[in-house]
């Protein structure tokens, strides 16, 4: 298991980083100022759970178990779910897609307590 949760952090970090230079280079010259701050968010909230899902991939080695798998499903749903709400937002300006960004962010929070939850029950 920690090899998958390894792999698909590592492929979301390089979409991450595609993503940032895009929003850098690309989106410059075709949005405003006010959606490149809503680019930049979703580029900082993906990039941070890549490295919770690389922590997850250490803490499925060490704990295993359904908290540890269930805290790598809660980041990669709120990757696509808080970020990825926020890259369609700013490409297709349809501002109503921020009322289901929430909904990530509280899949970030339940992924982190999932995680906290793995170590906690440690077995001795």
């Amino acid at each position: 298991m920690a090899a998958r949760w390894f792999a698909i952090g590592s492929i979301l970090g390089a979409l991450g980083v595609a993503l940032g230079a895009f929003g850098a280079h690309g989106l410059k010259s075709r949005v405003g100022p006010d959606l490149l701050v809503v680019w930049e968010t979703a580029v900082k909230y993906h990039l941070v759970h890549v490295l919770a899902l690389l922590a997850t991939a250490w803490a499925s080695e060490r704990w295993g178990g359904g908290w540890t798998q269930a805290a790598g499903w809660l980041f990669v749903l709120g990757i696509a779910i808080f970020s990825g709400s926020l890259y369609v937002l700013v490409l297709s300006g349809q501002r109503w897609l921020g009322a289901i960004t929430p909904i990530g962010g509280v899949a970030f929070i339940a992924g982190w307590i999932a995680l906290a939850v793995a170590a906690l029950r440690i077995r001795g």
